[in-house]
């Protein structure tokens, strides 16, 4: 079932009965079996098949042109050939750099590693680096985690005497660059089982395939290819199950100075490493490398065999992880004051020519998040600009970028994030373009976020016991999210202000239970609520060992409002409405006395301004008055106070903003507002 959230709409998985007595019988602890039942899972075979962390690999052979990939390297190393590693400078980028660097290296070959400067080079091959290798005596270049779109780079390549064999894991283009070998798993061409594998994953392949054993080459570096599948949010389904959960036993007893030491920074102890810690803690002290323009720093902490250096190191990026955030923090405050005031947009595309190219990205993905939308950020220089872009609720941003390829120089990248190179003159364009692409995606201005939830708990389900044993769904990630759960009516019996004011610990009642629970990043102004409210909570569960005193702790996703009746997140058409047009079915949004009455007492009764969720505003009046009420309805009936002057209101992105005019009393003649009569003529016609 769906129903309204305050970001959208929770959408509520039911575990089938049958499903979970099946698992249970089985030997799965009852939370872990709701859990996979309402994944979809029916029986214990299917349970480990999903959950299966030692699967057999895939021959590398598979995969189109590993046979000549191999064969000519092979040869290279045989010769005594000089030969270039060149990667990208994200995490994976960098972790197959090093992992391809450093197998060759210890198999005798004559190898240097290349990452371009994000903020002179830019992604990918260029003809700057392939003039300087080519000067260093280079004949032989293979690309990690980039090089599928590079085809004029290829031609260089070949005009400057060097061979090049590409690896890449993005999307391909029509036409594939010229080279020896063309290694990606999404060729058009190809057979290979698993299309989700990383940069990294690309390159452990090619050095299997140059080794002979998967298994020795991952007993080498499993660690360096689970940070890099991690960081760049691969599916953690198949064989990228495989190499996390390996590489996660490989960082807890790392052999290598430079995790240690990366490790110990940022405070991760390796008996509670995990997909997240890579995620949320390591991978964005590697990127700040690359973003900040010291890319030396990540390659040299994961390649040194020294200790005190690998701890310098260490320092080093995570200070310079600190300059990134502070310089982030500018650009967003700087995004957010260019955005037009009113309707939210349905993209965003922004540019200046102060930002910094290696922070845009972030800035873009934070966003997306903020106003619901798909982020795009140009960095100009001169008559051109760089672009990074992040996608929201499914806009694929690779096949929109292709279908406006004629505004661009160039473009690259997958369907959640993706950059452009594009002529300061071509922004408007592109931006009304991008604009009505999205708008096509969204169908107007609904409820764009959606939480999934596994399933509704009982309270007397989350023990320590069952909250432990949820660790059997582990290495959670893209594809196997951590398990979300949601209790429904609980009090909320107190609220107090931990971290500085920062974040949320509450207690929560139901019956004669408490419930412990902490939400980060929240207030009760901003999640609208207060003492004695009854409330929704969706939410990961965890342990909370204090003093030796290990509880059950509900990390909060989102809070709402609990109803009595039907709260539907539905529009009806009200976009069409909105814009002078016909819905299918007026009736749904034409309001009865009833309706207006129970919207206009509680809009009252709040004061009068009001700045709140729409959805969240709904569900309150819905609680108020005990009657359903869908998002269209609403709006609609805002539109009608809004025609006859009891009210202003403005939508302002995530939230609407709502003045009441005080100097009408409370009065007005309804049946004047257009939108009134515009639904009343619909319906009769």
């Amino acid at each position: 079932m769906c129903i309204a959230l305050k970001y959208g709409i929770w959408n509520i998985s039911a575990p089938e009965v049958s499903g979970v007595n099946a698992l249970v019988a089985e030997g799965y602890p009852p939370l872990s079996a709701m859990v996979l039942s309402a994944r979809g899972v029916k029986n214990a075979q299917q349970a480990h098949n999903m959950l299966d962390c030692s699967a057999q690999l895939y021959d590398p052979f598979l995969m189109t042109d590993m046979d000549l990939a191999a064969g000519r390297v092979g040869l290279a190393m045989a010769r005594g050939e000089k030969i270039a590693v060149f990667g990208d400078y994200d995490v994976d980028g960098i972790t197959a750099t090093c992992l391809l660097t450093d197998f060759l290296r210890k198999n005798g070959a004559n190898v240097v590693s290349y990452i371009p400067s994000r903020l002179e080079e830019g992604y990918g091959l260029n003809a700057i680096a392939l003039h300087q290798l080519q000067s260093e005596g280079v004949s032989l270049i293979i690309s990690v985690d980039c090089g599928i779109t590079a085809v004029e780079e290829a031609r260089l390549c070949a005009e400057l005497g060097m061979e090049l064999v590409i690896t890449d894991h993005h999307e391909c283009k029509e036409q594939l660059p010229q080279a020896v070998a063309v290694v990606d798993p999404h060729r058009p061409d190809g057979g290979y089982p698993h299309k989700n594998l990383s940069g990294v994953g690309v390159a452990f392949k090619l050095a299997s395939a140059l080794c002979g054993s998967q298994e020795e080459v991952l007993q080498e570096y499993a660690d360096l290819v689970c940070l890099g599948t991690v960081a760049d949010v691969m599916l953690l389904q198949g064989e990228n199950r495989v190499f996390v959960t390996r590489g996660l036993e490989s960082l807890r007893h790392t052999h290598r100075p430079g995790f240690a030491a990366l490790m110990h920074e940022c405070g991760c102890t390796p008996e509670n490493l995990t997909a997240s810690t890579i995620g949320y803690n390591l991978a964005p002290r590697i990127n700040a490398a690359g973003r900040m323009g010291q890319i030396s720093l990540a390659l040299d902490l994961f390649l040194t065999e020294d200790p005190q250096e690998a701890a310098r190191l260490a320092k080093a990026l995570c200070e310079l992880n600190r300059q990134r955030q502070a310089v982030e923090s500018q650009i967003y405050a700087q995004a957010v004051s260019m955005l037009p005031q009113g309707q939210p947009p349905e993209a965003i595309v922004l540019a200046d020519d102060t930002w910094h190219q290696g922070v845009v990205g972030i800035v873009a993905s934070r966003m997306a998040e903020e106003f619901c939308c798909p982020a795009f950020l140009i960095c100009l220089d001169g008559e051109h600009g760089k672009a990074s872009s992040r996608s929201y609720g499914g806009f694929n941003l690779f096949t929109s970028l292709s279908a406006l390829s004629e505004l661009l120089e160039s473009y690259g990248g997958h369907e959640l994030a993706a950059g452009f190179t594009i002529s300061r003159g071509n922004i408007p364009s592109f931006r009304e373009q991008i604009c009505q692409l999205a708008g096509a995606y969204y169908s107007h201005s609904g409820p764009r976020t959606m939480l999934d939830v596994d399933c509704l708990v009982p309270p007397e389900l989350m023990t320590v016991r069952n909250v432990d044993a949820l660790s059997i769904l582990e290495p959670c990630g893209n594809g196997c999210p951590k398990p979300v759960f949601a209790m429904e009516k609980l009090i909320v019996d107190r609220i107090t202000m931990v971290g500085n004011g920062r974040h949320m610990r509450l207690r929560l009642r139901s019956g004669h239970t408490l419930l412990g629970a902490i939400y980060f990043s929240a207030s009760p102004e901003t999640a609208s609520i207060s003492p004695g409210d009854l409330v929704d909570v969706a939410f990961n569960a965890q342990i909370n060992d204090f003093r030796g005193e290990r509880t059950v702790q509900m990390n909060v996703l989102d809070i709402r409002p609990s109803c009595s009746a039907e709260c539907s997140p539905e529009l009806h058409g009200y976009g069409l409405l909105h814009s002078g047009g016909r819905p299918e079915n007026p009736g749904l949004l034409l309001p009865d006395r009833t309706v207006l009455a129970d919207i206009w007492r509680y809009l009252a009764a709040r004061g009068t301004l009001i700045q709140e969720n729409p959805v969240c505003l709904c569900r309150k009046i819905v609680r108020r008055s005990g009657r359903p009420l869908s998002l269209g309805m609403l709006l609609t009936c805002l539109d009608i106070f809004a025609d006859v002057g009891l009210l202003r209101h403005q939508r302002m992105h995530k939230y609407i903003l709502i003045e009441l005019n005080r100097a009408t009393g409370g009065k007005a003649d309804l049946n004047q507002s257009k939108t009134m009569q515009s639904l009343l003529r619909m319906k009769e016609s």
